[in-house]
């Protein structure tokens, strides 16, 4: 097998189902947003502001992962923040090679300066269709879905997913959500749920990550989650050896082909797995999961797209069919429509791995 090299692999297009806008500003960007709202943070040198998050969301604790959140959710109180913050994201993911993103985040934690929910996400949308302009002028095109979240341990998770109903025709495509799993089930939020359910609406939900099997399986059979953000956990479920055994829940959710949001560089800062080249994606490619790459926290993580199917090449020596098969489980999983799914697949991913091959 020919070895695939960096360059190449942004060059090869990709989807991402599970990137958090407030994990994936530029350091930069930090620095001048907190300047102008006064905000203090543990350096003002970008690069080295950049290897301060990275090094603090490295401790095996989900907690702490999520601690460094602070200072990037301070610095987007303000509609101009949010348009900017939104804008760059389109275009860092566009340079990668990303044709498609869902980028989620939770409109209730940008509300400290006067925002109201709807103008948070409005910033947000015009913020992401300015990028999207901008890097199609550049030749690099992407679409882009919005994802709302709301936060486990809060009690606005039925407001948040009326706010995605809402916003359902201009460019949100889903609902999710996130923060801490123990002590903080899904159940939780069952009438949000049961409300998108009524309205037809796609929701994942965070689970299977810090948590294990009860999180997964009250995700699907009680609250009836189309995808799993992470799910990386559902290995617990299955029994190594020369020919693996799944257990009930495991069996269940490979035959209903529910997509796992797998994130190998996030999955081993928070301690989900031990390494990239022990992370269960290996295993839930070969028994055939709808298993899917993605980011999670691109400046968490110090990562990208390109990064994470670079890191599984080199550790479990995937070639341009496994890179193509995770883009296409990913398209195949998307919140937007099945024609404009597979128009991506067809046009756009099929033709450019053909001639990478």
């Amino acid at each position: 097998m020919v070895a695939i090299g960096m360059e190449e692999i942004v060059k090869a297009p990709k989807a991402l189902l599970h990137d958090h806008l407030d994990g994936g500003l530029r350091p930069a960007t930090i620095v001048e947003l907190a300047a102008d709202v006064d905000h203090a943070l543990p350096t003002t040198d970008p690069g080295e502001l950049g290897q301060w998050f990275v090094e603090s969301a490295d401790s095996g604790s989900l907690e702490r992962y999520l601690e460094t959140f602070d200072h990037t959710v301070a610095v987007m109180q303000t509609a101009a923040a949010l348009h900017r913050v939104a804008a760059e994201c389109a275009l860092d993911l566009a340079a990668d090679g990303v044709v498609y993103a869902e980028v989620r985040f939770a409109p209730e934690q940008h509300l400290e300066r006067g925002l109201t929910l709807d103008a948070v996400v409005e910033a947000v949308l015009r913020g992401f269709a300015a990028g999207t302009t901008e890097a199609a002028a550049k030749g690099q095109q992407i679409r882009v879905g919005t994802l709302l979240t709301a936060m486990r341990h809060a009690a606005r998770s039925t407001e948040i997913a009326e706010l995605a109903v809402r916003y359902r025709d201009t460019g949100v495509v889903g609902f999710d959500i996130a923060g801490a799993e123990a002590g903080f089930p899904p159940t939780r939020h069952l009438d949000a749920f049961e409300y998108l359910q009524r309205e037809n609406f796609h929701f994942t939900i965070h689970a299977g990550e810090a948590f294990g099997l009860p999180s997964i399986w009250q995700a699907i059979q009680w609250c009836g989650a189309d995808r799993l953000g992470h799910g990386v956990r559902l290995v617990d479920d299955i029994t190594p050896g020369g020919q693996p055994v799944l257990g009930r829940l495991a069996a269940y959710v490979r035959d209903k082909r529910i997509p796992l949001e797998l994130c190998p560089s996030s999955n081993v800062q928070t301690g989900a797995a031990p390494s990239i080249e022990r992370h269960p994606i290996g295993l839930l490619r070969d028994l055939r999961f709808r298993a899917t790459v993605n980011t999670d926290n691109r400046l968490m993580s110090g990562t990208s797209m390109s990064r994470e199917m670079a890191l599984l090449v080199d550790a479990f020596g995937y070639g341009w069919a496994e890179l193509q098969w995770f883009t296409i489980n990913a398209m195949k999983s998307a919140f937007i429509p099945f024609d404009e799914r597979l128009t991506i697949i067809n046009e756009v991913i099929k033709p450019a791995y053909a001639k990478l091959a």
